[in-house]
């Protein structure tokens, strides 16, 4: 749930414009002294403090102290900030002055100088140039301790904390200040929003009584970055009602969050605003937000003629022309822009990895990481995630685990969006072990991690585990139900699928399109059509009956049930029909006996500009070969070539039974014989039961061997054979053939049927005679026997 902006619950009353804040004391000049100077002024205190008598404690001499103390302590942070080797991996050798810095704090807690709250600031700031936190912290707590602590202290020390990432100790900080100032609100709301904390950003905003630019544009930055768009109109909104003029940067945070929320006319209103401000034609940033608006409106011609016109460009601006191109599918284009860009950053190779890796494109979105990685561009967050998710879709293991090993070098291993990539990767590489072992590291695990381990778990049919690791789950969303449903209509426990269904509407979750395509695809697999037409009920009570992916999964639920008239109702209403779509058409007329519309459905197909598939010419071949068509399934085997799809083992499967069924034994034996090692089982199985049919028991023979070579376990070729054996009259072999089957312990798969009673499916095997209800159904039996006899 969205967290309410403030006009929902009205906090303290703002007040504009803010109350004059506590000029820092120490806030560095603009200009530095010279190198000469600074020597000169260190030189003399230096000597001070080895041999210069003590002052006296009068107040006109101590406040002049002060000022010295201050001076040089602002000296050294200056020095210290513009020396380059002034870095966190080099804290004690960045620079000479450091030891002065300490001097200064031990003789300022000697002689007092800690109460002068010039001195403490400038000492926090000197520590924080340095990066010395540990002495920083001790400073501020003396600082605090002398009582000397003003409010630039308490705000400098909550954004060095939110600098470091400490986000709890920033805010244990923040409640215990004595007063608050605008400064600290706006920096533990940002923090609060780029940690995901929406709720404690929004409940802070609610509190503060004051306002300014950064703090309105920290709150609208930070409902964009969680994609709470509307949220962030609203503040903008009460923005503008307390008077308060937008900076550019808030133009830019706004826009993005019209794109967002779909209000693209509000957006060009707030370009509008932008122009009339004079912000539009001297800053890029909001001319870049400009292209991407013009891009999301689909207006790519716009968003080109805007690049064009822009004077100076810069990565952003390269970066938003790539992503037009990538938005249209030209991602030769996005590499031609890429390639000419001046400056190119992680951002600009991170959008075109991730736009290959959305289109299926992995093996180049992998081939792109490698090429940045050349160019000397360090990968982010989106990078790694992105060509992991290419890995996971090839299966490529050694890759994965090379960028795993850069992700743990570069300590973004630990990113939950970075984490949860890396436990897909290795679900979908089968290697559940690691998966397991990222998955209970992580220190912190938002629902993302839950959701791809339970994915990864029904992806290597773990479903006990799935089921376990769901009922743990701490919160559930649409995502988490998603998950454990399609896991199990994948791993064909469709009843199971349809009960978490249930289970999902009474917790009060929404379903989305995932969820109805793999529910629908469970009534179609248990011929349920009720649950399915309330399914459908639902679905255009939800208002996405027009998505292409329900609509096919509708369109073949219908005809899996027998429905064909709802089939083709829901089909031919559907607003838009993609290649999917056509070939669950094409194939449920073919498996309902409707073979010549489903060849007509099929010529009209590329007519309509969609190009078959390889399962649309499995689907029109299956048509084929169960109405004796075969000069027409040959016709659509050779145009399958000719559009430069190879045919595979199912392709070939479904030739050998057109030829077989007409009685084309020969021909069916030649080309399975031609293909070799391409043949699959099925394929001599069709063969064997054809031969069953004509009773060829030379070639039925030959077909059962080899359908033995191939699958050792199947009991399929051997009842086959015993059954065309018996059909001729060789009972002797038949026999035989039984009783081999019982010397090497194969069974024949027993038969399964269900019924529907009450909303519950109660199954019956033919080897399981352990059902609760077994006598009465028996006893049944026997009444409705009589009756039919008497």
């Amino acid at each position: 749930m969205r967290a309410a902006v403030r006009t929902t619950q009205p906090g303290p009353p703002r007040r504009w414009p803010p109350p004059a804040q506590p000029v820092a004391e120490a806030k560095p000049a603009k200009a530095r002294a010279p190198i000469t100077s600074l020597l000169k002024s260190l030189k003399s205190f230096k000597f001070r403090l080895a041999g210069g008598p003590p002052l006296a404690p009068t107040t006109k001499a101590f406040k002049s102290y002060a000022e010295t103390c201050a001076s040089i302590l602002r000296l050294c942070s200056a020095a210290a900030s513009s020396t380059p080797s002034a870095s966190a991996s080099a804290p004690t050798t960045s620079s000479s002055n450091l030891p002065l810095v300490l001097s200064i704090h031990a003789h300022a807690l000697v002689s007092g100088l800690t109460a002068d709250g010039s001195v403490a600031s400038h000492l926090l700031t000197a520590y924080a140039a340095f990066a010395r936190a540990a002495d920083r912290n001790q400073a501020f707590h003396d600082c605090v301790t002398v009582g000397a602590a003003s409010p630039f202290t308490y705000d400098f020390m909550v954004r060095e904390h939110v600098k470091a990432g400490d986000i709890v100790s920033a805010r244990r900080l923040f409640d215990g200040m004595p007063e608050r100032s605008v400064v600290s609100y706006t920096t533990m709301v940002d923090a609060l929003m780029k940690r995901g904390s929406v709720r404690d950003a929004v409940e802070l905003y609610r509190q503060c009584p004051l306002c300014s630019v950064p703090f309105f544009t920290a709150m609208i930055a930070g409902f964009v970055l969680n994609e709470h768009h509307k949220d962030a109109l609203g503040v903008f909104h009460e923005m503008l009602s307390c008077g308060v003029s937008p900076n550019e940067i808030t133009l830019v945070s706004v826009i993005k969050a019209c794109i967002g929320a779909g209000e693209f006319d509000l957006a060009m209103s707030i370009v509008g605003l932008a122009i009339k401000s004079n912000l539009f034609e001297k800053n890029l940033g909001v001319r870049n937000s400009l292209i991407t608006l013009f891009l999301r409106k689909g207006d790519t011609g716009s968003a080109r003629r805007v690049f064009d016109e822009m004077e100076t460009r810069d990565v952003v601006s390269w970066t938003a022309l790539l992503d037009v191109y990538a938005e249209l599918g030209d991602l030769d284009g996005a590499r031609h822009v890429l390639d000419a860009m001046p400056e190119r950053n992680e951002v600009s190779w991170g959008t075109l990895i991730a736009r290959h890796e959305q289109k299926g494109n992995a093996e180049e979105a992998r081939i792109l990481y490698s090429e940045m990685l050349a160019d000397g561009c360090r990968p982010n967050i989106s990078c790694f995630s992105s060509v992991l998710g290419a890995c996971a879709s090839l299966q490529d293991l050694r890759s994965g685990e090379r960028i795993h090993a850069q992700a743990l070098k570069m300590a973004f291993s630990s990113n939950v969006f970075v984490s949860s990539a890396l436990i897909d990767m290795y679900c979908k590489c089968k290697q559940l072990p690691d998966a397991q072992r990222i998955f209970y590291s992580l220190p912190q695990k938002n629902i993302v991690c839950w959701n791809s381990l339970i994915s990864g778990y029904s992806y290597n049919t773990k479903m006990v585990e799935a089921e376990k690791l769901f009922k743990k789950l701490p919160a559930r969303n649409a995502a988490s139900w998603n998950s454990i449903i399609s896991g199990y209509a994948q791993n064909r426990q469709f009843v199971d699928a349809l009960k978490s269904f249930h289970a999902m509407l009474a917790s009060g979750q929404t379903p989305g399109e995932i969820t109805f395509s793999s529910v629908l695809l469970a009534c179609a697999n248990l011929c349920s059509i009720e649950i399915g037409k309330m399914a459908h009920a639902k679905i255009i009570k939800l208002g996405v009956e027009e998505s292409v992916f329900v609509g096919t999964a509708l369109s073949d639920m219908y005809a899996k049930s027998g429905d064909l008239d709802s089939s083709k109702r829901v089909f031919y209403e559907m607003p838009k029909r993609n290649d999917v779509a056509w070939t669950a058409m094409i194939q449920g007329l073919a498996e309902n006996g409707f073979a010549e519309e489903s060849i007509l459905l099929f010529e009209d197909m590329m007519p309509a500009g969609i190009t078959p598939n390889e399962h649309t010419f499995l689907a029109i071949l299956f048509a084929c070969s169960h109405s004796g068509l075969v000069e027409r399934a040959m016709h659509y085997f050779e145009m399958m070539q000719a559009c430069g799809i190879s045919p595979k083992a199912k392709h070939y499967t479904c030739m050998v039974d057109v030829l077989a069924r007409a009685g084309r034994l020969e021909e069916a034996e030649d080309l399975l014989l031609r293909i070799g090692s391409k043949s699959e089982a099925n394929s001599w199985a069709a063969l064997l039961s054809a031969c069953n049919i004509y009773r060829n028991k030379e070639m039925g023979e030959r077909a059962a061997k080899r359908l033995q070579e191939l699958e050792k376990d199947n009991t399929a070729g051997s009842v086959l054979l015993s059954n065309m054996y018996a059909s001729c009259g060789k009972w002797k072999d038949a026999a035989e053939m039984r009783i081999l089957m019982k010397g090497i312990n194969l069974k024949k798969d027993g038969g399964c049927s269900w019924v529907q009673i009450r909303g519950q499916y109660q199954a019956f095997f033919s080897w399981k005679t352990k059902h609760p209800l077994l006598l009465d159904v028996y006893e049944m039996l026997d009444l409705l026997t009589c009756e039919l006899t008497a």
